[in-house]
């Protein structure tokens, strides 16, 4: 059920960094601030891979299953 909320939610995260990134590289914003950006970016997908895995694992249509 978890999978319902959290997967598009954790989606639409990575989405709105990915967002504010390229509007800070498009209006020449601060270096500093797309560093830290991508680096959001990079965490946020990681946990969304990780939540889409654990709702596929939990829903025991993975691989084997």
């Amino acid at each position: 059920m978890f999978e319902y909320v959290l997967i598009p939610l954790s989606v639409l995260a990575v989405a709105a960094v990915l967002g504010l990134g390229l509007w800070n590289m498009m209006r020449g914003g601060s270096s500093q601030r797309s560093q830290s950006l991508m680096r959001w970016r990079v965490i946020l997908q990681f946990g969304a891979i990780a939540i889409a895995m654990a709702a596929i694992w939990a829903s025991g249509r993975g691989p084997g299953g």
